[in-house]
């Protein structure tokens, strides 16, 4: 399969602290890759240096196009969409009009209605809370959101944070059961950065655990998570 991003030498500092230290990694088009580690290890901050939202340097290409420079909405233009830590749904405007907002790039009008309909069927609970409030739903229904949203953008690559966090194990197992569903049936490439390693190494294909803002350790996740030694030293199970 062909590369859909490829990472080289890859920097990230927030003012005069440098978070990541030339990480390599990439993914092939229509798989699912995590990144591991633990907390302050530069999992969020990878997510975000793809996003072009914090300095760096180094090369990041997306289908062979250059990232690194662009401004965040151009990332976005190159169909790139980010489920940011803390959902990042806007709480004031209904869910229907979430929805709406992750089209705001895209021309195809009636295939946009065909998408959101699409969402609906995925998330039945936002069709049932279509016109309410998004700070009025749940935890778990601030996640299917904000996944949704970021869906109807129709983006090559799917950018998410922590998925997981906060929410009850039937929620998370329903939300990565349809996670699945997505790449496998609409080929959507995705990069997850998770807490849970377990959740995502049962998910992905390949995995990337980060240490200190540096690759520690990389590969197949059936390999990964079958080695005594990584899952002890490294994931904590």
């Amino acid at each position: 399969m062909p590369k859909l991003l490829e990472v080289t030498n890859l920097t990230a500092n927030y003012g005069s602290t440098q978070a990541l230290f030339g990480i390599n990694f990439s993914i092939e088009q229509g798989k699912i890759t995590t990144i591991l580690g633990a907390n302050g290890a530069g999992k969020t901050t990878t997510l975000r240096a793809l996003c072009q939202t914090v300095r760096t340097t180094g090369s990041i290409k997306i289908g062979g196009e250059e990232v690194v420079g662009r401004a965040t909405e151009s990332v976005v233009r190159m169909g790139v969409a980010h489920v940011p830590d803390g959902r990042g749904t806007f709480t004031g405007l209904s869910v229907e009009e979430n929805l709406k907002l992750g089209s705001f790039t895209r021309k195809d009008k009636a295939e946009v209605a065909l998408d959101m309909e699409r969402m609906y069927t995925r998330f039945p609970r936002l069709k049932e809370r279509r016109m309410q409030q998004a700070g009025t739903l749940s935890g778990g229904e601030q996640q299917m959101l904000a996944i949704s949203r970021a869906l109807m953008l129709r983006p090559k690559l799917l950018l998410l944070d922590e998925p997981s966090f906060g929410l009850a194990p039937l929620i998370v197992a329903e939300i990565f059961r349809i996670m699945r569903e997505i790449n496998k049936q609409d080929q959507v490439t995705m990069l997850l950065v998770e807490q849970n390693a377990s959740l995502a190494l049962d998910l992905a294909d390949e995995a990337y655990l980060l240490e200190t803002g540096r690759v520690a350790i990389s590969g197949p996740c059936e390999t990964i998570k079958n080695d005594e030694t990584v899952r002890r030293v490294y994931l904590g199970y």
